[in-house]
């Protein structure tokens, strides 16, 4: 079982699959996001997280390529977000868990960054599990970013300094990395962060994805044999 070993400290899910998942049933594109921000997929999948001792859970939420689609799903999309990001802000508090929020605030809601900077404040001393959101995030964008930062900055950076100018500076790497929904890339999701993760690909689609297919995808994580470029 995962729990008689070492589970990976942190873990990413990129939830693919809500749009398909919705039109099987004969539903609007954006009820899939529905189901699994406001009605309990994302809260059961942090409360296995937490019994399995896992460190960090990152979540993408919204892409940078996520702008290209309809302007009704856009929004959609981010109403369910917010919604989702102030009824989760309690359990935060509660399970004394901790936030950062990982992307671009400059385009989102007003509001919906206001409650991001809230949490991340507030939970900063907390000592729970690292509930990691990533929102208007795309991998080449915290690049490109990142290099602006140190060149403002007039650093030379290395391999490792140059993580302090990433959005996850402090946060440790992905060890596992779980797509749901059938697709087998990364589409850009963490690529100097993710040298050494694990990536578990599967075709269930996100909504379905529930904390039994979040706990097989750690024993299968655990069965792996990691050698780290070492041979």
């Amino acid at each position: 079982m995962a729990s008689e070993k070492k589970v990976p400290e942190h873990v990413v899910i990129i939830p693919d699959g809500n749009r398909r998942w919705a039109r099987k049933k004969g539903w609007k594109p954006w009820k899939g996001h529905e189901v699994a921000g406001e009605e309990g997929n994302i809260r059961s999948l942090v409360k296995e997280a937490q019994s399995l001792g896992i460190g960090v859970l990152s979540v993408w939420g919204f892409s940078t390529e996520n702008w290209k689609r309809e302007k009704d799903e856009v929004e959609r999309i981010l109403d369910v977000v917010e919604k989702a990001v102030f009824t989760f802000g309690k359990e935060i508090e509660k399970e004394k868990l901790r936030f950062r929020h990982v992307g671009r605030k400059d385009r989102l809601p007003e509001k919906m960054v206001k409650e991001l900077e809230r949490l991340e404040k507030l939970s900063k001393g907390f000592d729970g599990m690292m509930i990691v959101l990533c929102l208007d995030y795309g991998g080449r964008d915290e690049i490109a970013r990142a290099v602006n930062k140190a060149i403002e900055k007039g650093e030379k950076v290395d391999e490792e300094s140059f993580k302090d100018f990433l959005d996850t500076e402090g946060i440790a790497d992905p060890d596992l990395i779980i797509r749901t929904g059938g697709d087998t890339r990364m589409s850009g999701f963490m690529p100097y962060q993710s040298t050494y993760a694990e990536l578990y690909f599967t075709d269930t689609l996100f909504p379905d994805f529930n904390a039994d297919k979040l706990r097989e995808a750690v024993d299968w994580f655990l069965d792996v044999d990691r050698r780290f470029g070492g041979g």
